[in-house]
This record gives structure tokens, C-alpha cells and sequence, in this order.
């Protein structure tokens, strides 16, 4: 069983099946699914979310928005160098008509791979799994079926991505943002749902969603390998190699900006990527600049670029395996030794200075207690709706999510939906004025 590209490829709107007419203009499909996208209030939220770094004093390191913006760029590029050498191997099959279209869908998914994370970083993720892991929310597991569980203890934010694309919140449409199949499914890295999450805890859409998913896989022809659980579409590969390119490189950047990494220390790591004649042009190159930040922008790129050629070269080589289901691993982990070898000493660094360093950790410590605060109150208040204080933590939920749900799940999500939206400063002022400590003002 082979999957195709002709299928791959569907301009198909979730929600808008039976209605849905061609639109003309020079704007494609995918293209709407880009614009649609920036134009979101969801996507506007993720300036004001940590990436890793707090979000700026003096210092601009990458927020929410940014590392979308550039993992977008990457992806697109990325996608473009695809698109040249699959139209070279499928070179008189019909499908090449349709992969001029793959740079924007990757560049749409690329844009939309954080849309659900919570605030704080990673560490929100964590915190909210947590909460019902091993804080006060495991009181409640005799309440939901195993399924249901699974999403709450293993809470993933690319299944809130989906989520937050797909559900038809109150008041808004069936399909959600009406987004194409084949946008929706490149932004599914984990094709299953929570019941085979394993040690990593990672899925890709709720219970709650799952019908939506199988529903485009089906449709795209994804190969079902189980019950709830598909393989990736191809595309998957090329946002999650965007992605790592991405927060590696950028990170990087970002801890020298803040004087965590020293400039030397950066040139070299950096210039590991590549042969000891490139070495020597980059630093001839470097000679002519006087700012660290420029030499380390001005190396950055290159890295870039390099890992953008090495993606696309190691994408085309497992385009079988893909299409077959079989492709194992990242597309990182299948580039030359030499950037490999750099990309390794990238990863290592940022594990043993950036992601322990003082600046993370006070942002993960308090996150995790504004957190669990929020989550104690409104899960308190869903439950208990007819205590006066509930019914005043119920009027600041924002119309859309139905804390008025026929089951205890539905109404966790709403309160899960509600805290996955919110920016670190709107959590953190909702954490003041639920403990006291401020007082809105007019």
C-alpha cells in the first residue's frame, strides 16, 4: 500500500464539504489558509507567549510569534527545494501539477504548529499534565474513560493545535477555521490519538477530535496502521524539520544575545557545521564585521541554509519509505555526518547551558504555580457552578468556551481552552487578582 500526491494534495475545506466553490483571484486554497492564519486571534496571542527565553525587558530573544514566522520562512524554503527535485522524479505524471502548491501548505502548517500552546513554554504543558498526573486534578480519574484521561494527563500542544483549528466552538462555525485537509494533516506530527502516546506523552488530536482527524486521513489516504492511528502525511516531515532547525539555531542566538553563550564559543559551534574551507571564507568574511550580534547573525544564516539543503536532499532519499508509511526518525537525523555532528553540538549545549539556566527555570517555577492556581479556581468553578465564586469566575470565560457542557470532559476542555489561550501576562494578571495581590484598575 502506497500513499499518492495526487491525493496528498487537497484543496478540501473541513466543515464546508457540501458548499464549498472555487474561489477566483490569484490566491489559492492553501494560500487563504496562510492569510487566515495571521489574520487570527489565536496567532496575534502568540507574541506574548514564551518561546524559552522570558519575554523581553532590553533584550528582543524570540517569543511565540516569532519562531512561527521564521519557522514558516524555513518551511517554505525548505518545501521549495522539495518541489524541485520531486518535479524532476515524477517529471510527466499527473501529480506534478499539483506540487507547486506544497511550498504553501508547508508554509500555512508551519505557521500553525504552535497555535495551541499553552502560555509559559513547554513547562505549561507540562504543568497542565501534571496537574491531573500528580496534583489535584488525579481526584477526578474515576470521571472519564481511559481515553479521556490520556488526553488530560498526557496534555499535548500540538493536539491543542488541532483542536483550536477543527472544534466548532460556541457560536462559530462547524470545521472551525475551515481549514484544507491537507493543511490541517501537515500540522499532525503524532497521527494518534492519547491511548498511544507511551513514555513521551505525545498524540495528536483529543477525543473530542478524533472523528475530524480520521476524517481527513481517510480522505487523503493516509495508511491506517490501528484503531486511532494513522501514519504522517509526507508534509509532517518538512514542518517538524523547520521546526528543529528553528528553535536549535535560534536558540542558540538567543543565549548569546543574553550573554548566556560567549561570542567565541558561538563562532565555533557554529562554524562546526561546516568544511575547514567554508570555515576559513566565514571567518574572512567576519573579519570585515565589528558587532558579535552581526558575525553571529551573519552565521546563523548560513546554518540555516546548509540544514534547509540537507533537509531537502534527506526528504527526497525517504520519499518512498514516506509514502509507504515506513520512514523512520526525523529528517534532521538523516543529514551529512558534518552538519549532524554540528546540529549534535547545538542540541548538547543548549541541554547543558540554556534550558537549566536561571533565566528558564524562573519562568518554569512560576508558570507552573500560576498554572495550577488557575487550573484549582475554574476547574473548581465548572464543577461547582453554583457557588457564588464559581459564578463569578464563570462570567470572566469568554463566550466560546461552553463551561455549560453536558459532560465533566467538555467542561475541563473549556477550562483547558481558556488557559491554553491566555498570554503569560494575562495569566499572570488573572493569578494576581484571583490571589489578591492586585486590583483592576480603569
Amino acid at each position: 500500500m502506497k500513499m499518492n500526491w495526487s491525493q496528498l494534495i487537497c484543496d478540501k475545506r473541513l466543515g464546508l464539504e457540501h458548499y464549498q466553490s472555487h474561489k477566483g483571484g490569484v490566491r489559492s486554497d492553501f494560500q487563504r489558509d496562510f492569510d487566515r492564519l495571521v489574520f487570527s486571534s489565536p496567532f496575534r496571542r502568540l507574541q506574548n507567549k514564551t518561546q524559552v527565553f522570558p519575554l523581553p525587558g532590553s533584550i528582543f530573544v524570540h517569543n511565540r510569534l516569532t519562531h512561527s514566522l521564521e519557522v514558516s520562512c524555513v518551511g517554505r524554503s525548505l518545501a521549495a527545494e522539495v518541489v524541485l527535485m520531486l518535479m524532476e522524479k515524477y517529471a510527466g505524471d499527473a501529480c506534478v501539477a499539483r506540487m507547486d502548491a506544497i511550498p504553501e501548505i508547508v508554509a500555512a502548517a508551519c505557521l500553525a504548529h504552535d497555535l495551541g500552546n499553552p502560555p509559559f513554554g513547554h513547562s505549561g504543558e507540562k504543568t497542565i499534565g501534571a496537574y491531573f498526573s500528580e496534583g489535584k486534578g488525579e481526584q477526578l480519574r474515576a470521571h472519564f474513560t481511559e481515553q479521556q484521561w490520556a488526553d488530560l494527563v498526557h496534555f499535548e500542544g500540538n493536539a491543542n493545535s488541532f483542536r483550536t483549528l477543527v472544534h466548532q466552538f460556541k457560536g462559530r462555525r462547524e470545521g472551525g477555521f475551515a481549514m484544507t485537509y491537507s493543511t490541517l494533516a501537515s500540522i499532525v506530527k503524532y497521527p494518534y490519538c492519547s491511548l498511544y502516546a507511551g513514555e513521551k506523552g505525545k498524540f495528536g488530536f483529543f477525543t473530542t477530535e478524533q472523528r475530524d482527524f480520521e476524517l481527513i486521513a481517510r480522505r487523503l489516504g493516509l495508511i491506517e496502521l490501528g484503531e486511532g492511528k494513522f501514519c504522517r502525511h509526507p508534509l509532517v516531515y518538512l514542518v517538524e524539520a523547520a521546526d528543529d532547525i528553528c528553535y536549535q539555531v535560534m536558540d542558540i542566538e538567543d543565549g548569546h544575545k543574553l550573554k548566556i553563550i560567549g561570542t567565541e564559543e558561538t563562532v565555533n559551534l557554529l562554524l562546526s557545521y561546516f568544511s575547514p574551507e567554508q570555515q576559513a571564507h566565514s571567518r574572512e568574511v567576519m573579519s570585515n564585521l565589528e558587532d558579535p550580534n552581526e558575525k553571529i547573525a551573519y552565521l546563523r544564516s548560513g546554518v540555516v541554509g546548509l540544514l534547509v539543503q540537507e533537509c531537502a536532499k534527506a526528504f527526497v532519499a525517504g520519499e518512498d519509505r514516506m509514502l509507504e508509511g515506513r520512514y523512520e526518525g526525523c529528517l534532521i537525523e538523516h543529514i551529512s555526518p558534518l552538519p549532524a555532528e554540528g546540529y549534535r553540538k547545538c542540541s548538547e549545549l543548549a541541554k547543558r547551558k540554556l534550558y537549566c539556566d536561571g533565566y528558564v527555570t524562573d519562568v518554569d517555577l512560576a508558570g507552573n504555580r500560576i498554572i495550577n492556581l488557575l487550573l484549582d479556581k475554574l476547574i473548581d468553578a465548572v464543577i461547582y457552578p453554583e457557588r457564588n465564586y464559581s459564578q463569578l469566575l464563570l462570567n470572566k470565560f469568554p463566550e466560546q468556551y461552553d463551561v455549560n457542557a453536558g459532560t465533566l470532559f467538555e467542561k475541563i476542555q473549556a477550562v483547558l481552552d481558556h488557559i491554553s489561550a491566555m498570554t503569560d501576562v494575562y495569566a499572570l494578571n488573572l493569578y494576581r487578582q484571583l490571589c489578591g495581590i492586585s486590583l483592576p484598575t480603569v
